[in-house]
C-alpha cells in the first residue's frame, strides 16, 4: 500500500510545468493570463483608453456648451477673488448690499479699463496710421534696396500681385462672410457677458449658501475632504487673480510710463494691453512687449524701439525673479512645463479665454488632488483610511 502511494507521488513529482498548468481549473488559468506581464499591460492599456474616451467626451461636451460653461468658470474665479471683500463688508451691511457694492465696483473698474482703451485708440489712431504708412514705405524701400542680394529674387511684380490678392480678398464675398460670422461672435460675446454678470452677482450674494447646499449632498465620510477642497480651490483662484492683477499692474505701469516718456504713441492703450495680456502667464507679457516695441519702431525709429525693448526685458526680469516668487508662491505652485501644456490645451479648446482660464483651473485642480491624496492635509488622509 505504501509502495503504490510512493509510486503515484513520484509520477506526480516528475510531471512537467505544462502538465501542471493543464491540470489547473479553467478559472485559475484565466486568472494567470491576466496576472502575468502581458495581462497587466493589457489592463493598464484598457484603463488608459477608457480614461481618454471619457476625456474626449468631456471635451466635446464642453465645446457644445462653452457659451454657458465659460461665463460660469470666469464668474466663479472672479467671485473667489472678490469674496474676501464681500465678507469684510458683510460685517457692516447686509449680504445683499455688500454683494451690490462689490459687484458694481468691479463692473466700474472693468468698464473703465475698457472705455479708456477704446477712447485712447480712437484719439490716436489717425496719427498711428500715418506713421505706419510711412514706416511701411521705408521697409519697402529697404527691401527693394537689399533684395537684389538675396539668393531668391522677388520682383516688384510679384509684390504687387501679392498686394492685389490681399485687396481682392478683403473686398470679396468670403471676407463678407467672415464679417457676418464676426457679428455672430459679437452676439455670442454679448450673451456670455450678460450671463457672466448675472452668475457673478449671485455668487457674491449667495456663494456660501450655494456651497453649503452642494455639501449637503456629499457622503458624511468624505465631507471634510470636500470642505478642504472648496477652501483650497477658493484660495487658489482668489490668490491667482489678485496676484496676477498686482503683477500686471506693475508691468503696465513700468512699460506705460516708459512709452509715455519716450513719446511713443498709444502709450495708454498699450499699457492697458500689457495689463490684460499679463493674465496669460509666460506668453502674454512677452507678446505685449513685442507689440509695444513694434509700435515704437514704426513711430519713433529703431533707437527708441531698442530702448523700449530694453525696458520690456527689464520689467519681465523684475517680474520673473522678484514679483512672481513673492506674490504667486502659493497660488501658482506649478512647474513651467505644466503651465505651458495647460496654456496650449486651453488655447486649442477656447482660444484666448481658454488660455486665460487654463492656468488657474490647473492650479486649483492640483490643489484639490493634493487634498484627496493627503499631501496638503495629512490628517484628512488618516480620517479617510479609518473610515474605509
Amino acid at each position: 500500500m505504501s509502495l503504490g502511494l510512493f509510486r503515484r507521488r513520484n509520477r506526480a513529482g516528475s510531471m512537467s510545468s505544462e502538465d501542471v498548468v493543464a491540470r489547473r481549473p479553467p478559472r485559475d488559468r484565466v486568472a494567470g493570463m491576466w496576472s502575468d506581464f502581458l495581462g497587466v499591460t493589457a489592463t493598464r492599456a484598457a484603463q488608459l483608453l477608457l480614461a481618454l474616451a471619457i476625456l474626449a467626451v468631456f471635451v466635446v461636451a464642453f465645446q457644445q456648451v462653452s457659451l454657458a460653461v465659460l461665463p460660469l468658470l470666469i464668474a466663479l474665479i472672479l467671485a473667489c477673488a472678490l469674496w474676501p471683500l464681500v465678507r469684510l463688508l458683510r460685517k457692516v451691511m447686509s449680504p445683499l448690499l455688500a454683494a451690490w457694492t462689490v459687484f458694481l465696483g468691479a463692473i466700474s473698474v472693468l468698464g473703465g479699463i475698457g472705455w479708456g482703451l477704446v477712447a485712447s485708440v480712437m484719439n490716436e489712431w489717425p496719427e498711428l496710421v500715418d506713421q505706419a504708412v510711412q514706416g511701411f514705405g521705408e521697409v519697402q524701400r529697404l527691401f527693394e534696396q537689399y533684395a537684389r542680394n538675396f539668393p531668391i529674387q522677388i520682383s516688384q511684380d510679384q509684390i504687387n500681385d501679392a498686394v492685389s490678392s490681399v485687396t481682392s480678398f478683403l473686398t470679396s464675398s468670403q471676407f463678407g462672410a467672415g464679417a457676418i460670422s464676426g457679428i455672430s461672435a459679437a452676439g455670442s460675446f454679448l450673451t456670455g457677458t450678460i450671463l457672466l454678470m448675472v452668475i457673478l452677482f449671485f455668487c457674491l450674494k449667495d456663494g456660501d449658501k450655494i456651497w453649503e447646499f452642494f455639501l449637503s449632498w456629499m457622503p458624511e465620510r468624505h465631507l471634510e475632504h470636500w470642505k478642504a477642497s472648496g477652501h483650497e480651490a477658493r484660495e487658489t483662484f482668489g490668490g491667482y487673480i489678485r496676484g496676477t492683477a498686482t503683477i500686471a499692474a506693475v508691468d503696465a505701469l513700468g512699460i506705460g510710463i516708459a512709452l509715455a516718456i519716450l513719446g511713443v504713441p498709444l502709450a495708454l492703450p498699450l499699457g492697458v494691453f500689457v495689463f490684460v495680456a499679463s493674465f496669460i502667464p509666460m506668453v502674454g507679457a512677452t507678446v505685449a512687449g513685442i507689440l509695444a516695441t513694434l509700435v515704437a519702431l514704426v513711430a519713433n525709429g529703431w533707437i527708441i524701439a531698442l530702448v523700449v525693448l530694453g525696458v520690456v526685458i527689464l520689467v519681465n526680469q523684475l517680474e520673473g525673479n522678484f514679483l512672481q516668487p513673492i506674490v504667486m508662491a502659493r497660488a501658482l505652485n506649478l512647474h513651467a512645463l505644466v503651465i505651458l501644456l495647460a496654456l496650449t490645451m486651453g488655447t486649442v479648446l477656447s482660444g484666448i479665454v481658454g488660455a486665460v482660464l487654463a492656468v488657474p483651473l490647473t492650479a486649483a485642480a492640483w490643489a484639490v488632488i493634493k487634498v484627496w491624496t493627503g499631501r496638503s492635509h495629512p490628517e484628512l488622509e488618516s480620517v479617510s483610511s479609518t473610515s474605509r
